[in-house]
């Protein structure tokens, strides 16, 4: 009769689980998600994009960053790799960044890889004709690992947050320099 009742309660939870697009046996389910989010910053393209072409700006917007080293290639073209060094609360995070195309303003893409992360991120911006610029930044993340996928289901809100948050805080920077 216990195991009868047990098997019972797992039946609801499975159902309930799958009822809400995932099941505990399918983790690739979970294991990928999409987004994009946008921002207007109130200054004319080429000074929106000379300030985000600019690694030494990041730390400017990017918070939590410690480091940003370039490994190989030619800086901020196409196959070019740099080390990503942030502070995510109590821990460090090395990230590793390869440029995948760059076509500024139309595109600026590249793979960010860390421990059980794959995020590809497309950033493009386009001139308003307004003295303004739409900063859109596309995002594909691929998780692995039975910790990341978890994080994934529960809080999937948490990564377009935080990437709309990078989105304000570069605009805040790049509004805040003096006009060249």
């Amino acid at each position: 009769m216990r195991k009868l009742q047990i098997l019972g309660v797992v039946l609801v939870i499975y159902t309930y689980v799958n009822s809400r697009l995932f099941t505990l046996l399918e983790v690739d389910y979970f294991s990928r998600m999409k987004y994009e989010n946008s921002i207007v910053i109130q200054l004319p393209v080429a000074r929106v994009i000379e300030l985000f072409d600019n690694p030494d700006n990041m730390k400017y917007w990017q918070k939590g960053l410690q480091s940003f080293e370039h490994v190989s290639g030619t800086p901020g073209q196409p196959g070019a790799v740099s080390k990503l060094i942030y502070k995510m609360g109590n821990r460090m995070v090395e990230m590793k960044e390869t440029i995948t195309e760059r076509d500024l303003p139309k595109t600026f893409a590249g793979i960010y890889e860390a421990k059980n992360v794959w995020n590809y991120v497309n950033n493009s911006f386009i001139d308003n004709g307004d003295n303004t610029t739409t900063y859109i930044s596309a995002t594909e993340f691929k998780f692995s690992g039975l910790m990341m996928k978890t994080i994934a289901l529960l809080m999937p809100g948490a990564f377009k947050k935080q990437s709309q948050k990078y989105l304000e805080d570069f605009k805040a920077f790049a509004e805040s320099q003096p006009s060249v």
